[in-house]
């Protein structure tokens, strides 16, 4: 099943030297671009993360040092990069909590907001994980009926990512809560009701934004830092991703708001 498009949407995968969103950096970015019309393009770019890539990660996606050394920066391509999404949908396996964020934390290095407004994202993993409960290579495996060669190569991933999505699109064809449109995807890809893409904050079955963290679990963020603004100073000066630092950001401005009014 073809997907059912009002804007381009942007598959992509990354490869990087480690997992850790705040410090580990891209070492190849692939991207399939699929226009509304039908047409695609394809396209992948292997980056100098200006460090050592450990042996750890390069055993996982087989790129060394020495591959990257003569490659472009992040900073060289990221006005290309940001004019090839925008106005995009994004979609992605585990795209939502990793590569997304990373991208973005990617972004704000060289002094770039990626904004995600407006945007639909599409978290094929958490798709096929409240499906069916399994990885890319099975989900290959089981909706397209081909084994994927070349796993953890940026490139074959997101192309076996965004063949997935179709064949899920054919095999839940009478799914209410599951359609060819990408907002409706979109809220299927959420994971838990969370809010940011991290999932530190949820809503509470009011639709109030609560932590999903720490000592203040369960609690209302606007209760929170309407009584403890400190909190907020601490959280945007800690270790969490820019989305997650937007989401607390703008609760904050209503509280203040909010307290300006009263």
């Amino acid at each position: 099943m073809n997907l059912n498009l009002s804007r381009p949407v942007i598959f992509f995968d990354l490869e990087t030297t480690g997992v850790n969103i705040h410090c580990d950096r891209i070492v190849e970015i692939s991207c399939v671009k699929v226009y509304p019309d039908g047409n695609e393009t394809t396209w992948s770019q292997r980056l100098n993360p200006e460090m050592h890539i450990p042996e750890s990660a390069s055993a996982v996606h087989h790129i060394m040092d020495e591959d990257v050394k003569d490659a472009p920066t992040f900073a060289d391509v990221a006005e290309s990069l940001m004019k090839a999404f925008d106005g995009c949908d994004i979609a992605g396996f585990n795209s939502n909590k990793f590569d997304i964020p990373l991208l973005m934390a990617e972004f704000a290095r060289v002094g770039m907001d990626f904004s995600l407004a407006g945007r639909n994202l599409i978290d094929v993993q958490t798709i096929y994980h409240r499906l069916e409960q399994r990885t890319l290579s099975a989900a290959y495996k089981f909706y397209c009926g081909k084994d994927l060669e070349n796993a953890h190569s940026a490139l074959a991933d997101t192309i076996a990512t965004y063949e997935v999505l179709k064949a899920q699109l054919d095999h839940y064809p009478e799914s209410e809560e599951f359609c060819n449109d990408m907002s409706v995807l979109a809220r299927f890809s959420i994971q838990g009701g969370n809010i940011d893409l991290a999932g530190r904050f949820s809503r509470d079955q009011n639709g109030d934004a609560i932590f999903n963290f720490g000592k203040y679990r369960g609690r209302k963020v606007a209760d929170v830092l309407r009584h403890e603004p400190g909190y907020y100073n601490w959280m945007m000066q800690g270790d969490f991703p820019k989305d997650t630092k937007d989401v607390l950001t703008s609760i904050f401005v209503k509280v203040k708001k909010n307290r300006g009014n009263a």
